[in-house]
């Protein structure tokens, strides 16, 4: 799912950066938003279990700026070298392409069972957060942390985070199990 907007810096931000579309509250950046499930393929359902992921583009006077992010803190793993297991770990089933979505498979959890670091993550994919209700009512968090320089010269150490001004919102496991089920475009819909 993708949408078009603009962002707007709130005040304040000088003394991290000198970036004109992050200090100045009067510019409107025009954005492009894309939402994934980080486990489903293309055409899998919108209300399944799963960490959302999403991209920001950013196109600022000064270029264009990406940020990358999920909808937990956490991700499953720490070592860059273990995210192929993972992605092979969620993949479907070789023998049945079963499941699809929700990583609810041997695979899965054998790779959790031999990752001990992924269990802060599995706590989070196992919460509230991991069915959201709408996509305006993530939270987001920052995959990557950014070195910004101010006007002075100074360096700081920034990690984004988006906090919905609606409020987070969950499905509850049957009622998105349903919507599945009926409309599995949900959330784009």
């Amino acid at each position: 799912v993708g949408a078009h907007g603009y962002f707007q810096a709130y005040e304040g931000n000088e003394r991290l950066t000198k970036a004109g579309f992050l200090t100045d509250p009067s510019i409107q950046t025009p954005i492009f938003v894309r939402f994934s499930t980080v486990q489903g393929p293309r055409g899998s359902a919108d209300t399944v279990r799963d960490i959302r992921g999403f991209a920001i583009k950013f196109y600022t006077q000064e270029g264009n700026f990406d940020l990358v992010g999920n909808n937990a803190p956490v991700f499953f793993v720490q070592d860059g070298i273990k995210f192929p297991d993972f992605v092979h770990a969620v993949k479907p089933e070789p023998h049945t392409e079963i499941p699809t979505g929700a990583s609810a498979h041997d695979t899965f959890w054998d790779f959790v069972s031999l990752v001990p670091e992924s269990a802060h993550a599995v706590i989070w994919a196992m919460s509230d957060r991991a069915i959201p209700r709408n996509l305006r009512s993530i939270q987001g968090f920052g995959v990557h942390t950014f070195r910004l320089i101010n006007a002075q010269g100074k360096s700081h150490f920034v990690k984004f985070h988006w906090t919905p001004k609606q409020g987070l919102s969950a499905l509850v496991w049957d009622e998105a199990q349903k919507l599945a089920g009926k409309d599995p475009d949900f959330h784009r819909r």
